[in-house]
């Protein structure tokens, strides 16, 4: 069963440039890592440009637990989490279709 991830993540305000290079560089090493990655895309929101949501389907959950293991997810306040005004909001999801 393909697994998704709704990830929210707020970031400092004036931070968008600096935090949009450090994340594209980290899902760019996700794309390129994990065969058991679908999807894995950035969005910024229309209403607030300090708001991002990172949209993510892997093919199961065993691909999920490797993307979770990888020393760069494990890296993350190291690459982008300066430039994050909290914890993201992550939700998971199992997927129908």
């Amino acid at each position: 069963m393909k697994v998704g991830v709704l990830a929210k993540l707020k970031i400092q305000p004036g931070m968008n440039e600096a935090f949009e290079k450090a994340f594209l560089s980290y899902q760019q090493t996700v794309i390129d890592s994990e065969s058991g990655n679908i999807f894995f895309g950035l969005h910024r929101s229309r209403e607030d440009a300090c708001t991002y949501t990172v949209m993510e389907q892997y093919d199961g959950q065993a691909a999920l637990n490797i993307h979770q293991s990888a020393d760069y997810y494990k890296n993350i306040p190291e690459t982008f989490g300066q430039y994050m005004a909290g914890p993201p909001d992550i939700e998971f999801l199992d997927g129908v279709s």
